[in-house]
Order: C-alpha cells, then sequence, then structure tokens
C-alpha cells in the first residue's frame, strides 16, 4: 500500500513534538535543581575534613633512591612529578613516570609509591588502607557497609573518567560512597544521593544520553 504523505508528517511531526516537549521539561526540571541546589554540597565538600599536612617531625631521605630502584626493574622514559603524600599517618613519595612511548608521544602516566623515610618502594593500597584513607577524609566517624575494587567503569559510572583501579568505599551515616586509588594512593571524590541526582538530570541538560558530559554530542 503506498504510504499516506500527510499521514506520515502528521506522525512524525507528534512524536517528535513528544521528544522535544520531554527535552524541554528535562532542561526545566535540571535548571531548577542546578540552581536550587549549592554546588559545593553537590560535591560533598560539608562531607569532607580538611586535609591533613605532613609533619616535618619526619626524617625524609630523597626520593632519589626510589628512582634509582625503580629503574634497576622497570622501563622509565623521563619523570612526570613527585608529590610527598600521606597514607595512614605516614610520609609516603607518589612517583609518576612515563615508559613505552612512541616518538614523542606519551600515552600514559604510571605511578609508583615509596616510604619517604627508608626510601623503599611500596605496593599499591591494600583495602585496608584504603578504608583508613576514606574514614580519614569524612567528617564524622562512618560504618562501612561494603567495599568494591573496581578495576573498569561504563560511560554512565558515578566514577566515570577517573583513575583506576580504586576501591570504593560505601559509608552509612553519612551515606556516601568514597573512591580511594590504589595505584595513586589518593582520594579521589566522594559521591552521595544529591550529586546522583544532579548527575542523571545533567544527563538531560547536555542531551549526551551515550556519556552525560559530552556538549558536542551529535543529539
Amino acid at each position: 500500500m503506498p504510504v499516506n504523505k500527510n499521514l506520515l508528517i502528521r506522525r512524525t511531526h507528534r512524536y517528535l513534538g513528544l521528544f522535544i516537549g520531554i527535552q524541554f521539561l528535562g532542561w526545566t526540571i535540571s535548571g531548577l535543581y542546578f540552581s536550587w541546589n549549592d554546588i559545593d554540597d553537590v560535591h560533598g565538600y560539608h562531607m569532607r575534613k580538611s586535609p591533613h599536612f605532613i609533619s616535618m617531625s619526619n626524617s625524609l631521605i630523597s626520593p632519589a633512591k626510589a628512582i634509582e630502584e625503580m629503574r634497576s626493574t622497570t622501563q622509565i622514559d623521563s619523570i612526570n612529578s613527585i608529590q610527598l603524600i600521606g597514607i595512614v599517618g605516614k610520609p609516603v613519595y607518589q612517583i609518576s613516570y612515563f615508559a613505552g612511548h612512541t616518538g614523542e608521544v606519551h600515552h600514559h602516566v604510571h605511578y609508583k609509591l615509596a616510604d619517604a623515610i627508608s626510601g623503599e618502594l611500596r605496593g599499591p593500597l591494600t583495602e585496608g588502607e584504603a578504608i583508613a584513607i576514606a574514614k580519614d577524609n569524612v567528617t564524622t566517624t562512618p560504618t562501612v557497609s561494603q567495599v568494591e575494587l573496581l578495576e573498569n567503569v561504563d560511560a554512565h559510572h558515578e566514577y566515570r573518567e577517573r583513575p583506576l583501579p580504586a576501591y570504593a568505599i560505601t559509608f552509612k551515616d553519612p551515606d556516601c560512597t568514597v573512591y580511594i586509588s590504589t595505584e595513586r594512593g589518593t582520594f579521589q571524590t566522594i559521591r552521595h544521593d544529591q550529586w546522583r541526582g544532579f548527575d542523571f538530570l545533567w544527563m538531560f541538560h547536555t542531551m549526551d544520553y551515550a556519556g552525560r558530559d559530552n556538549f558536542n554530542n551529535w543529539l
């Protein structure tokens, strides 16, 4: 049977109008939500303690010892950065470096941790250390309800586009999830229901239904 062109146009107009109407509603609701919420609260700053500083009473060794030990077992093209961090009250060097680059292009930053007192290299964070760092970053004394080691996440995960592997430590009181990078040895971010609501509505605002964050998507 021949397709009735007028009927096709009316149906296309109807469903296109429905889609655009839902999208306009999404823009309106998300815009109101963004306006009524403090972005600092969305990011969970009110749940976090002030950063801790490393005491100068510690006798620190030069990171050169750790770098020499790395060179004996690891291919290192260049050092990217050396940062002094604290892991469960102990000073640790976080050494980032490039390895296996092609030409002048560095494709990936690698990380090693080293004891800043002895200079000895150490492994990635253990689960217990990750929990301790997470607890040390929230304002209350929380109860752990779940711990998960993340190796991969999809484009909609609340920890997307952040360093992996990482421990996801879920707490009660406050009800939140804290993410700790195992290789970097550091707190990465905190997620809670207010942020998740913001993130869901952000998807409608950007119209990026594949990954949520790309304003330049084809749609």
